[in-house]
Protein backbone atom coordinates (compact mmCIF):
# COMPACT_ATOMS: atom_id res chain seq x y z
CA UNK A 1 0.00 0.00 0.00
CA UNK A 2 0.83 3.41 -0.53
CA UNK A 3 -0.61 6.13 1.47
CA UNK A 4 -0.96 9.52 -0.54
CA UNK A 5 1.33 12.15 0.17
CA UNK A 6 -1.77 14.46 0.39
CA UNK A 7 0.73 17.20 2.47
CA UNK A 8 3.00 17.88 -0.72
CA UNK A 9 0.29 17.74 -3.54
CA UNK A 10 -2.15 20.27 -1.41
CA UNK A 11 1.31 22.27 -0.99
CA UNK A 12 1.82 22.35 -4.91
CA UNK A 13 -1.59 23.40 -5.29
CA UNK A 14 -1.34 26.31 -2.82
CA UNK A 15 1.75 27.36 -4.39
CA UNK A 16 -0.22 27.63 -7.85
CA UNK A 17 -2.73 29.41 -5.68
CA UNK A 18 -0.12 31.55 -4.03
CA UNK A 19 1.95 32.55 -7.33
CA UNK A 20 -1.29 34.03 -9.02
CA UNK A 21 -2.29 36.31 -5.63
CA UNK A 22 0.98 37.72 -5.85
CA UNK A 23 0.49 38.88 -9.67
CA UNK A 24 -2.79 40.14 -8.64
CA UNK A 25 -1.31 41.88 -5.99
CA UNK A 26 2.13 43.11 -7.90
CA UNK A 27 -1.00 44.71 -10.68
CA UNK A 28 -2.31 46.63 -7.97
CA UNK A 29 -5.48 44.77 -7.15
CA UNK A 30 -6.78 44.17 -3.92
CA UNK A 31 -6.27 40.77 -2.95
CA UNK A 32 -9.35 37.87 -2.80
CA UNK A 33 -11.02 38.63 0.38
CA UNK A 34 -12.93 35.23 2.16
CA UNK A 35 -15.06 36.08 5.03
CA UNK A 36 -16.44 32.77 7.71
CA UNK A 37 -18.84 33.23 9.84
CA UNK A 38 -18.61 31.60 12.93
CA UNK A 39 -21.83 30.83 15.53
CA UNK A 40 -20.73 29.40 19.21
CA UNK A 41 -17.65 27.78 20.20
CA UNK A 42 -18.10 24.17 19.10
CA UNK A 43 -14.14 22.87 18.94
CA UNK A 44 -14.11 21.22 15.79
CA UNK A 45 -15.50 24.22 13.98
CA UNK A 46 -12.91 26.51 15.71
CA UNK A 47 -9.83 24.33 14.64
CA UNK A 48 -11.44 24.29 10.92
CA UNK A 49 -11.51 27.99 11.00
CA UNK A 50 -8.25 28.30 12.41
CA UNK A 51 -6.79 26.60 9.51
CA UNK A 52 -8.76 28.41 6.52
CA UNK A 53 -7.69 31.94 8.34
CA UNK A 54 -4.04 30.51 8.61
CA UNK A 55 -3.97 29.31 5.03
CA UNK A 56 -5.37 32.60 3.17
CA UNK A 57 -2.56 34.39 5.28
CA UNK A 58 -0.07 32.03 3.77
CA UNK A 59 -1.50 32.62 0.57
CA UNK A 60 -1.78 36.03 0.56
CA UNK A 61 -5.76 35.98 0.50
CA UNK A 62 -7.41 38.48 2.85
CA UNK A 63 -9.61 36.55 5.52
CA UNK A 64 -12.03 38.12 8.05
CA UNK A 65 -14.02 36.22 10.88
CA UNK A 66 -17.10 36.74 12.26
CA UNK A 67 -17.78 35.41 15.48
CA UNK A 68 -20.81 35.52 17.26
CA UNK A 69 -22.69 34.24 20.50
CA UNK A 70 -24.50 30.75 20.25
CA UNK A 71 -27.87 32.81 21.36
CA UNK A 72 -28.01 34.98 17.98
CA UNK A 73 -31.13 34.82 16.57
CA UNK A 74 -31.81 33.03 12.73
CA UNK A 75 -33.46 36.99 11.85
CA UNK A 76 -29.74 38.46 13.26
CA UNK A 77 -27.63 36.28 10.82
CA UNK A 78 -29.84 36.80 7.82
CA UNK A 79 -29.26 40.61 8.36
CA UNK A 80 -25.11 39.51 8.30
CA UNK A 81 -25.55 37.44 5.15
CA UNK A 82 -27.61 40.28 3.81
CA UNK A 83 -24.78 42.74 4.48
CA UNK A 84 -21.84 40.51 3.05
CA UNK A 85 -24.04 40.23 -0.12
CA UNK A 86 -23.98 43.42 -0.72
CA UNK A 87 -20.25 43.93 -0.01
CA UNK A 88 -18.46 44.58 -2.88
CA UNK A 89 -15.37 44.19 -0.91
CA UNK A 90 -16.44 40.51 -0.24
CA UNK A 91 -15.53 37.87 -2.79
CA UNK A 92 -16.79 34.87 -1.17
CA UNK A 93 -18.09 33.64 2.67
CA UNK A 94 -19.39 30.64 4.76
CA UNK A 95 -21.51 29.49 7.55
CA UNK A 96 -19.28 27.21 9.18
CA UNK A 97 -21.52 24.32 10.13
CA UNK A 98 -22.63 23.00 12.49
CA UNK A 99 -24.39 25.84 14.51
CA UNK A 100 -26.92 25.90 17.22
CA UNK A 101 -29.66 24.05 17.15
CA UNK A 102 -32.21 26.37 17.00
CA UNK A 103 -30.90 28.15 14.08
CA UNK A 104 -32.28 26.55 10.44
CA UNK A 105 -28.97 26.43 8.83
CA UNK A 106 -30.90 25.20 5.52
CA UNK A 107 -32.44 28.19 5.24
CA UNK A 108 -29.36 30.66 6.51
CA UNK A 109 -27.61 28.68 3.24
CA UNK A 110 -30.58 29.72 0.70
CA UNK A 111 -29.71 33.35 2.03
CA UNK A 112 -26.21 33.05 0.80
CA UNK A 113 -25.72 34.88 -3.23
CA UNK A 114 -24.92 31.69 -4.89
CA UNK A 115 -21.97 33.59 -6.54
CA UNK A 116 -20.36 34.08 -3.10
CA UNK A 117 -21.13 30.81 -1.85
CA UNK A 118 -17.63 29.21 -1.99
CA UNK A 119 -18.63 26.21 -0.13
CA UNK A 120 -20.52 25.08 -2.92
CA UNK A 121 -23.77 24.54 -0.38
CA UNK A 122 -26.35 26.89 -2.28
CA UNK A 123 -29.34 24.53 -4.18
CA UNK A 124 -28.47 26.59 -7.64
CA UNK A 125 -24.53 25.73 -7.24
CA UNK A 126 -25.73 22.43 -6.05
CA UNK A 127 -28.51 21.82 -9.39
CA UNK A 128 -25.91 23.88 -11.58
CA UNK A 129 -23.34 20.76 -10.45
CA UNK A 130 -26.06 18.24 -10.97
CA UNK A 131 -26.29 19.95 -14.49
CA UNK A 132 -22.43 19.21 -15.03
CA UNK A 133 -22.53 23.29 -15.62
CA UNK A 134 -19.88 25.81 -14.23
CA UNK A 135 -20.80 26.32 -10.74
CA UNK A 136 -18.65 26.58 -7.43
CA UNK A 137 -17.88 22.93 -6.12
CA UNK A 138 -18.61 21.74 -2.34
CA UNK A 139 -15.20 21.87 -1.18
CA UNK A 140 -14.69 18.24 0.18
CA UNK A 141 -15.64 16.55 -2.79
CA UNK A 142 -13.90 19.30 -5.33
CA UNK A 143 -10.53 18.52 -2.84
CA UNK A 144 -11.13 15.00 -3.60
CA UNK A 145 -11.50 15.31 -7.39
CA UNK A 146 -8.66 17.62 -7.49
CA UNK A 147 -6.21 14.92 -5.34
CA UNK A 148 -7.55 12.33 -8.28
CA UNK A 149 -6.70 14.75 -10.70
CA UNK A 150 -3.16 15.15 -9.30
CA UNK A 151 -2.46 11.41 -9.36
CA UNK A 152 -4.08 11.17 -12.69
CA UNK A 153 -6.12 8.17 -11.36
CA UNK A 154 -8.05 6.12 -14.16
CA UNK A 155 -11.75 6.56 -12.96
CA UNK A 156 -13.61 5.74 -16.74
CA UNK A 157 -15.81 2.54 -15.95
CA UNK A 158 -14.55 2.05 -12.72
CA UNK A 159 -16.87 0.98 -10.04
CA UNK A 160 -17.32 3.18 -7.26
CA UNK A 161 -18.78 2.87 -3.38
CA UNK A 162 -19.75 5.96 -1.20
CA UNK A 163 -20.29 5.32 1.76
CA UNK A 164 -22.42 8.33 3.29
CA UNK A 165 -25.08 10.59 1.93
CA UNK A 166 -24.77 14.05 3.19
CA UNK A 167 -25.28 17.16 1.21
CA UNK A 168 -21.83 18.12 2.01
CA UNK A 169 -20.05 15.10 0.99
CA UNK A 170 -21.76 11.65 -0.04
CA UNK A 171 -24.34 12.47 -2.30
CA UNK A 172 -22.29 15.46 -4.49
CA UNK A 173 -19.49 12.93 -4.04
CA UNK A 174 -21.81 10.43 -6.38
CA UNK A 175 -22.48 12.99 -8.56
CA UNK A 176 -19.31 14.00 -9.85
CA UNK A 177 -18.17 10.90 -9.76
CA UNK A 178 -20.65 9.77 -12.20
CA UNK A 179 -20.70 12.43 -14.46
CA UNK A 180 -19.54 12.65 -18.35
CA UNK A 181 -15.99 14.43 -17.37
CA UNK A 182 -12.61 13.74 -17.29
CA UNK A 183 -12.01 12.60 -14.08
CA UNK A 184 -15.41 11.03 -13.99
CA UNK A 185 -17.50 8.31 -16.06
CA UNK A 186 -17.98 6.12 -12.69
CA UNK A 187 -20.31 3.38 -11.77
CA UNK A 188 -21.36 4.94 -8.62
CA UNK A 189 -23.24 3.21 -5.33
CA UNK A 190 -24.27 5.45 -3.12
CA UNK A 191 -24.33 3.51 0.79
CA UNK A 192 -26.22 4.86 3.60
CA UNK A 193 -27.61 3.62 7.20
CA UNK A 194 -30.38 2.22 5.35
CA UNK A 195 -28.40 -0.10 2.49
CA UNK A 196 -28.14 -3.98 2.68
CA UNK A 197 -24.81 -5.78 1.85
CA UNK A 198 -22.46 -3.02 2.30
CA UNK A 199 -19.54 -5.05 2.50
CA UNK A 200 -20.58 -7.02 -0.47
CA UNK A 201 -20.82 -3.51 -2.01
CA UNK A 202 -17.72 -1.81 -0.71
CA UNK A 203 -16.07 -5.90 -1.36
CA UNK A 204 -16.72 -4.98 -5.24
CA UNK A 205 -15.34 -1.69 -6.04
CA UNK A 206 -12.26 0.03 -7.07
CA UNK A 207 -12.49 2.98 -5.26
CA UNK A 208 -14.20 3.82 -1.82
CA UNK A 209 -15.34 7.42 -0.31
CA UNK A 210 -15.61 6.37 3.25
CA UNK A 211 -17.86 9.29 4.34
CA UNK A 212 -19.87 7.83 7.20
CA UNK A 213 -18.83 9.41 10.51
CA UNK A 214 -17.91 5.75 12.21
CA UNK A 215 -14.32 5.33 13.68
CA UNK A 216 -12.72 2.28 11.40
CA UNK A 217 -15.50 1.33 9.89
CA UNK A 218 -14.08 0.17 6.74
CA UNK A 219 -12.04 -3.21 7.90
CA UNK A 220 -9.99 -5.76 5.49
CA UNK A 221 -12.98 -7.61 4.81
CA UNK A 222 -14.32 -5.40 3.19
CA UNK A 223 -11.90 -3.82 0.50
CA UNK A 224 -10.90 -5.59 -2.61
CA UNK A 225 -7.23 -6.02 -3.42
CA UNK A 226 -5.85 -2.60 -5.26
CA UNK A 227 -8.65 -0.78 -4.22
CA UNK A 228 -8.16 2.95 -3.81
CA UNK A 229 -9.55 4.65 -0.94
CA UNK A 230 -10.23 8.66 0.38
CA UNK A 231 -10.66 8.49 3.99
CA UNK A 232 -12.92 11.48 4.68
CA UNK A 233 -13.97 10.79 8.10
CA UNK A 234 -12.31 12.64 10.96
CA UNK A 235 -13.38 10.85 14.38
CA UNK A 236 -11.56 11.43 18.24
CA UNK A 237 -11.38 8.33 19.67
CA UNK A 238 -9.96 7.31 23.13
CA UNK A 239 -6.15 6.70 23.50
CA UNK A 240 -4.54 6.21 26.71
CA UNK A 241 -1.23 6.38 24.82
CA UNK A 242 -1.79 9.69 24.09
CA UNK A 243 -1.00 13.32 26.02
CA UNK A 244 -3.76 14.39 25.32
CA UNK A 245 -6.02 10.92 26.30
CA UNK A 246 -7.36 10.98 21.82
CA UNK A 247 -6.75 10.49 19.08
CA UNK A 248 -7.91 11.15 15.58
CA UNK A 249 -8.96 8.12 13.14
CA UNK A 250 -10.70 7.99 10.00
CA UNK A 251 -13.61 5.88 8.73
CA UNK A 252 -11.20 3.03 7.56
CA UNK A 253 -9.36 0.88 9.61
CA UNK A 254 -6.00 2.13 8.17
CA UNK A 255 -3.62 -0.50 10.15
CA UNK A 256 -6.28 -3.29 8.67
CA UNK A 257 -6.44 -2.59 5.32
CA UNK A 258 -2.92 -0.81 4.87
CA UNK A 259 -1.49 -4.39 2.79
CA UNK A 260 -4.92 -4.62 0.95
CA UNK A 261 -5.74 -1.29 -0.93
CA UNK A 262 -3.32 0.29 -3.52
CA UNK A 263 -3.60 3.88 -2.25
CA UNK A 264 -5.27 5.39 0.71
CA UNK A 265 -5.91 9.06 2.20
CA UNK A 266 -4.59 9.76 5.85
CA UNK A 267 -6.55 10.87 8.59
CA UNK A 268 -5.53 13.40 9.81
CA UNK A 269 -3.36 15.07 6.79
CA UNK A 270 -5.67 13.86 4.33
CA UNK A 271 -8.82 14.88 2.61
CA UNK A 272 -8.96 17.93 5.30
CA UNK A 273 -6.04 19.53 3.73
CA UNK A 274 -8.00 19.32 0.48
CA UNK A 275 -10.88 20.53 1.48
CA UNK A 276 -9.38 23.79 2.81
CA UNK A 277 -7.25 23.82 -1.06
CA UNK A 278 -10.52 23.70 -2.99
CA UNK A 279 -12.13 26.56 -0.76
CA UNK A 280 -9.24 28.43 -1.30
CA UNK A 281 -9.33 28.08 -5.14
CA UNK A 282 -13.11 28.69 -5.20
CA UNK A 283 -12.48 31.64 -3.81
CA UNK A 284 -9.86 32.99 -5.84
CA UNK A 285 -12.40 31.82 -8.90
CA UNK A 286 -14.89 34.02 -7.18
CA UNK A 287 -12.73 37.50 -6.88
CA UNK A 288 -12.02 36.67 -10.71
CA UNK A 289 -15.79 36.55 -11.85
CA UNK A 290 -16.43 39.35 -9.29
CA UNK A 291 -13.22 41.23 -10.91
CA UNK A 292 -14.24 40.83 -15.11
CA UNK A 293 -18.50 41.32 -13.75
CA UNK A 294 -19.39 37.76 -14.89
Amino acid sequence: MAVMDVRSISKEIKGEIKREVDEILLSGKRPPHLVAIMVGDNPASKAYVKNKVKTCDELGIKSTLLHFESDISQEALKEVIANLNSDKSVDGFILQLPIPAHLNSQDLLLEIDPMKDVDGFHPMNFGKMALGLPSFLPATPYGIILLIERLNLETSGKKVAVLGRSDIVGTPMSLLLSRKAPYGNCTVTLLHSRSKNIRNELLGSDIIVAAIGIPKFVTADMVKTGAVIFDVGINRVEDEHSKSGSRLVGDVDTDQVKDIASWITPVPGGIGLMTIVALMKNTLRAYNMELYGK
